[in-house]
This record gives structure tokens, C-alpha cells and sequence, in this order.
């Protein structure tokens, strides 16, 4: 398999997430946990890559500005 190293990352940490609950249920929805925890520091990343710029920053992420402007707002990312 030819992953690069986000997707390592991604694969590590979620086997240490599952090793962790040794046998248990997750206490909330997976999907939404892993994107919670890596949304707000792509954006800021992204953004400070750009110089600031959000159209800029939006067409790197491949979204739309008005939605790059609704995430800034709801994970509070200081511009």
C-alpha cells in the first residue's frame, strides 16, 4: 500500500485511539471526532500559508470562501 504521511498519521493514531478503548464503544461518533481534531489546525496552517488571504486559502482547500468563512468563524481561528 502507497499511503503518504498524512494518511500514516491518520492510521497510526487511530489504531492507538482504538488500542486505547481497549475493547469498548467509542463514546461519540468517530468521523466527527477525527475531523474536529484536524479541521481547525488545516485551516489555520493553510491560512497563514496564504499569507492570510482566505480566497486564497479556499481555492488550496478546494472550498468555496463564504464556507472557508463559516468554519474560521465556528472553530473561533483568529485572521
Amino acid at each position: 500500500m502507497n499511503e503518504n504521511d498524512v494518511a500514516r498519521y491518520v492510521r497510526k493514531a487511530m489504531d492507538e485511539y482504538f488500542t486505547d478503548l481497549d475493547g469498548e464503544d467509542p463514546s461519540c461518533a468517530v468521523y466527527d471526532m477525527v475531523i474536529g481534531c484536524v479541521e481547525k489546525p488545516l485551516i489555520e496552517t493553510v491560512l497563514h500559508h496564504a499569507g492570510g488571504n482566505q480566497t486564497r486559502a479556499a481555492e488550496l482547500l478546494g472550498l468555496n470562501r463564504n464556507t472557508l468563512r463559516k468554519k474560521i468563524l465556528a472553530h473561533g481561528i483568529k485572521n
